[in-house]
């Protein structure tokens, strides 16, 4: 179980120096396949003070079983529990406050799949409609845009990004940022005229170069 945290600490942290989130902003967690416990980063610490002691261990019912140092799991706790609930096949969150993404959640305007990047999660960002954050109400608005989607905005306050691990769902976070900046600067420079989009028949057919042989 310390090497699952040690990797909670990790990913939060690189999400923080690479600027996805801010001091206490944002929250993250993976769920461990062996016991099925869900792992998360701590409510109110500083990441930058932060240990593995303070990763807090939950059940998936939101049951505490590990709190070493006391603390109270990440106040979207019941959001990343609902995914998890609803999503077998996810092992990893990451929620961040990424300044282009919000921007949109801010904005009320998903993000569509103008690169190939958007393939990684799924195609086009859709928003989640405005929950106060840290309620179940919120926990249950992500059902539709999340459902088969690994990336989704929240209104007026940020990203969730989800992996296989919490290793893919970090580099999920880091192409919808890109993205999002990349459709910014294409909607300024174009006075608003939307781009053209890559479609999912597109991204369904491409598959790794048959001309690369291994030996």
């Amino acid at each position: 179980m310390d090497n699952c945290k040690k990797e909670v600490l990790r990913i939060a942290q690189t999400a923080e120096r690479k600027g996805l989130c801010i001091t206490n902003s944002g929250n993250f967690s993976m769920r461990d396949v062996e016991t099925g416990y869900i792992l998360i980063t701590p409510s109110h610490v500083s990441r930058e003070n932060m240990s593995y002691d303070d990763i807090c261990v939950l059940d998936i019912d939101g049951n505490i079983i590990e709190s070493k140092n006391g603390r109270k799991p990440s106040s979207e706790v019941l959001m990343h529990l609902e995914i998890y609930k609803m999503r077998e096949d996810i092992n990893g969150i990451a929620h961040t406050h990424s300044k282009f993404a919000t921007a949109f959640a801010v904005m009320n305007k998903p993000i569509p799949p103008i690169v190939y990047e958007a393939s990684a999660y799924g195609g086009t960002i859709n928003v989640s409609p405005y929950r106060s954050p840290g309620t179940k109400e919120l926990a249950e608005s992500i059902k539709d845009t999340l459902s088969k989607s690994n990336a989704t905005l929240l209104q007026s306050h940020g990203a969730v990004s989800l992996g296989s691990d919490i290793e893919e769902a970090l580099l999920n976070s880091f192409y919808v940022e890109d993205v999002a900046e990349i459709y910014w600067r294409i909607l300024a420079v174009t006075g608003g005229k939307e781009p053209p989009i890559i479609s999912q028949v597109e991204f369904d057919k491409w598959k790794y170069p048959d001309q690369i042989l291994f030996k």
